[in-house]
């Protein structure tokens, strides 16, 4: 029998659209399934061991999105978005997918149905315009450097939908030119797709009137296999406090993380993700560019991290609180829920000051109302099965 061919498309921006389609890619049987993989870049770390067909396709550098989220401004214009299309059909002529599977990828909601291939779109449920949710949660938008947080917050919900409808835009032109109907705002356009793939559990991202073809696989988690002496002895004598920012963290407030738990009686392990480490690490502070996220985390009482979905079900997965310093809009949205349910607390990254972070990681050590909270998430988040849920997805879209 012919195996089917299988296209993942990275938009690599972030370590996390990367390797949540690694994961997903490599749960596919082989036997079955012959799997492409498109992206801007292939760290070893990341893809080593893998026998995917590779496939180098242009994103926009995280250091340009970065800026972008800094601003408040717009990610894509319309003519990058029209030249991801290009790249993107030309990609398919060599393929011819059976099945592409996009997380973050923006321009397939206009080369998949032009080109007539199913398209399965990888996005967190809270991200969902069928999500329940109480309101949406201010990102730290420049407008806080002018206006005090409760002005602002209150102002935002009424500017959001303007906001998701500016976004959209440059999308809508480019469907246009392939007479495609305009998607109506960015909740639509994250969610697009002939599947809508949700990386999470119902019980913590509730939606309410989602159509069939949204489907929960349960949270989808990396982590990296890489040594990591310092977690043989640290949190031995005392709890240890998981510390990382990510890829994608507000790397300014770092140090005021660091502060924050100097003083407290905890060893702390920092993962830096390849970003520079603080100078004069705080002696209870031991650093690495990369530690094995999940035994960091099963290992620790505390995790503190940018609050993302990565990181902070990674921590959930194994019982253990999340304290999130979130500064863009989906650690903000991810950080609403996990505090929502109790097994978290959010901080917000351009305004944090020590203080904040030192009462807050005492309180959560304390408390054993997180604790619980989390271990009631870790044994919900087992109830899944991401491989089986997918495959059973890929098997009913090929």
């Amino acid at each position: 029998m012919k195996r089917k061919r299988v296209l993942f498309v990275a938009e690599a921006v972030t370590l996390a659209q990367v390797v949540r389609l690694r994961v997903l890619a490599g749960s596919l049987d082989p036997a079955l399934y012959e799997v492409h993989f498109a992206s801007s870049t292939f760290d070893p770390l990341v893809f080593d061991g893998t026998n995917f067909t590779r496939w180098h396709i242009a994103s926009l550098s995280p250091a340009e999105v970065e800026r972008a989220v800094a601003r408040g401004s717009r990610i894509y214009s319309a003519p990058t978005l029209s030249a991801y299309v290009d790249a993107e059909l030309g990609l398919f002529g060599r393929v011819q997918p059976d099945l592409v599977v996009g997380d973050l990828r923006w321009s397939l909601a206009v080369s998949a149905p032009h080109a007539g291939v199913p398209l399965a779109s990888l996005i967190n449920a809270y991200w969902s315009p069928f999500a329940l949710r109480d309101g949406f949660p201010m990102p730290d938008h420049p407008v806080l450097r002018l206006l005090d947080e409760t002005t602002a917050e209150r102002y935002f919900p009424r500017a959001l939908p303007w906001v998701f409808r500016l976004f959209a835009q440059p999308l809508n032109v480019v469907r246009r030119r392939y007479g495609l109907p305009p998607l109506v705002d960015l909740l639509e356009l994250l969610t697009y797709g002939d599947y809508t793939v949700y990386p999470d559990v119902a019980e913590l991202t509730p939606l309410a009137g989602a159509p069939a073809s949204h489907v929960f696989l349960g949270p989808v988690l990396w982590s990296a296999a890489v040594p990591c002496g310092a977690l043989e002895h640290l949190g031995r004598q005392r709890p240890l406090v998981y510390v990382t920012l990510g890829s994608s963290g507000h790397l300014a407030a770092l140090e005021k993380v660091l502060a924050g738990l100097e003083n407290l009686d905890v060893d702390v392990l920092l993962a830096t993700a390849g970003r520079a480490a603080p100078r004069n690490l705080p002696a209870n502070v031991q650093a690495a560019d990369f530690v094995p996220g999940e035994e960091a985390a099963r290992r620790a009482s505390l995790v503190v991290c940018n609050g993302g979905s990565t990181t902070g079900y990674q921590a959930l997965a194994a019982g253990k609180p999340v304290l999130g310093i979130a500064f863009n809009f989906d650690q903000h949205l991810a950080m609403q829920a996990i505090e929502r349910y109790g097994a978290g607390v959010r901080l917000r990254a351009t305004t944090l000051a020590p203080g904040q972070v030192r009462n807050a990681a005492t309180h959560m050590l304390a408390s054993h109302g997180f604790a619980a909270r989390a271990e009631k998430l870790r044994d919900c988040f087992a109830t899944y099965d991401y491989r089986r849920a997918f495959a059973d997805l890929v098997a009913a879209a090929c």
